[in-house]
């Protein structure tokens, strides 16, 4: 009985990943493969000939390098800040707060947030009196990916950090080594790879994003904006476009494949120690204040998104009002799309956490019981590859003309394997860390398995489960690249809804759905926050 309850979930996980990695992929190939009914590379000989491929590709590697080098520069210097420095601890805090603070906010936001900041008319351009750079195209990708990429950076470094041993700082001074050799073996080489993450990372994430080139991109054309156009623009082609978005997937491999070999040089200690960092009150001033300087450029673009949709005519008077918001809950379409965001990131957390949850349970406490239980891991790699566009336009082709098309459920689907790896990855982690017994045990006295996961396994479990949830219901929040290409009228979310908007110059508009994102997310971090604390 216990093996078949553990058969019959292991084949709904994989029914679905089936159904939702598998035919959605196919239909790609098929597209990018297909010709006049047959077989043929001609899709590939019109996108490379006609060179906007080429061209697109390259603008995306040189704005992604150089904004994942500045991002993980700004980050190591913050994390090491919060965690080398002997700074009063609530302002640690404040940097660990702050830092993380642009998660809450969609891709989009960034770029509106820059032309209202650093405009001609912006409010840092009449602040300091002058305008620091254009911000369409390159600078302004640049900027926009390092604050989107930065609080990824800093929560790898920040973590890693913290499992470096302090000792090996006392005793690289007590054999005599100067002060940047000293930092350099104890803290910097255990980071390497961390480092070489960071880099990774926020390579591949300024590369498949599309909010930002959505909004500040500019003339300067990128591998996300050309995919879009090439697919919904005013001449969709879907074989072209299949094409395109296999070439995006190899920036998604080639940075597996670097991240698994990364893994073996990861530095390991016996014993961690926490001693406290020797006195040095000038490194503590000056890392405090370029911390402080990073964190208050990084936010300063987002204070107009606040204050914007409040002043009477932007930027001419700025007397407060509430016009703008009444405007907004008036209008039933623009409520709609803000509960349409509620409901699908709320239903995405749900099922995905049960995805996440009974797809942990076989891959890390059913090993004996079952095999093949690897597939499930193998799964979470290859969602972990594929960005949020390519997955939209595979569920595009795979699902257009059936009855899941411009339905809730399929925003949800696709949320559920765009976010899957991660939560999956943390739910393996703390089952493989509990008592590796239960089982044997409840199975010697009578109980099934799944009763044996209920009163025992999930208990155990639940502060992992709200991780995941409130992760989920995040990014649910935040996505756009992926639902840009599969919701309809009726099911916009408020990201779809910004990109709608852009095209009208509604930026009142569009802050005040920004601001109901923040304050939503902000909501759902206080009471992950709480919840901690309660059950610690």
């Amino acid at each position: 009985m216990r093996n078949k309850q553990v058969k019959f979930v292991f084949s709904a996980v994989l029914v679905f990943f089936l159904l939702f990695i598998v035919l959605p992929a196919f239909m790609i190939l098929k597209n990018a493969f297909t010709a006049g009914g047959s077989f043929s590379f001609g899709n590939f000989a019109a996108v490379f000939t006609e060179g906007k491929l080429a061209k697109a590709f390259w603008n995306s590697t040189k704005v992604s390098f150089l904004s994942s080098v500045i991002t993980t520069i700004l980050a190591f210097v913050l994390a090491y800040t919060v965690s080398f420095t002997n700074i009063p601890l609530w302002l640690k805090k404040t940097f660990r707060t702050l830092a993380v603070f642009p998660m809450l906010l969609p891709t989009i936001t960034y770029g509106f947030a820059v032309i209202y900041s650093f405009g001609k008319t912006g409010l840092i351009t009449r602040f300091f009196g002058k305008q620091f750079f254009e911000f369409y195209g390159f600078k302004g990708l640049v900027f926009c990916y390092v604050v989107y990429t930065l609080p990824i950076s800093f929560t790898l470094i920040k973590n890693t950090m913290g499992y470096i041993d302090r000792r090996y700082l006392v005793v690289c001074r007590v054999m005599g080594d100067n002060g940047f050799k000293t930092f350099n073996t104890a803290i910097l080489r255990p980071l390497w790879s961390t480092i070489a993450v960071s880099l990774v990372q926020s390579f591949f994430l300024s590369f498949t994003d599309f909010g930002i080139p959505a909004s500040i991109g500019g003339r300067y054309t990128v591998v996300a904006e050309l995919l879009y156009n090439t697919m919904l623009g005013a001449l969709p082609d879907f074989h072209q476009g299949s094409v395109i978005a296999l070439m995006m997937l190899l920036p998604s491999i080639l940075s597996v494949l670097i991240l698994n070999y990364l893994q073996k040089f990861n530095v390991r200690y016996n014993k961690i120690s926490k001693d406290p960092m020797n006195k040095n009150p000038a490194r503590d001033i000056i890392l405090s204040v370029l911390s402080a300087a990073i964190l208050m450029v990084m936010l300063s673009i987002f204070l107009v998104v606040f204050i914007a949709p409040f002043v009477t005519e932007w930027p001419y008077n700025f007397s407060f009002t509430l016009k703008n918001v009444k405007s907004l809950f008036s209008d039933r379409a623009l409520v709609k799309v803000f509960t349409n965001s509620l409901y699908i990131s709320f239903l995405s957390a749900l099922f995905g956490t049960l995805l996440v949850y009974v797809s942990a349970l076989v891959a890390a406490r059913s090993k004996n019981v079952l095999k093949g239980t690897k597939v499930i891991e193998v799964i979470a790699q290859v969602t972990n590859t594929i960005p949020g566009m390519v997955l939209g336009i595979a569920f595009l082709l795979a699902f257009r003309k059936t009855s899941l098309h411009n339905t809730i459920a399929i925003i949800v689907c696709c949320n559920l394997v765009h976010f899957f790896a991660t939560p999956f990855l943390m739910m393996k982690e703390t089952m493989n860390k509990m008592n590796a017994s239960w089982e044997t045990t409840a199975a010697i006295m009578g109980d099934s398995w799944i009763k044996t996961v209920v009163r025992v396994i999930t208990p155990n479990a639940l502060p992992t489960l709200m991780e995941s949830f409130i992760y989920l219901f995040i990014n649910g929040m935040v996505t756009v690249s992926a639902v840009v290409f599969i919701s309809g009228a009726r099911t916009m979310v408020i990201t779809t809804k910004i990109q709608e908007l852009q095209h009208f110059a509604k930026f009142n508009e569009i802050f005040i759905l920004s601001i109901l994102i923040f304050i939503t997310n902000l909501i759902m971090k206080t009471i992950k926050g709480v919840l901690n604390n309660k059950t610690n």
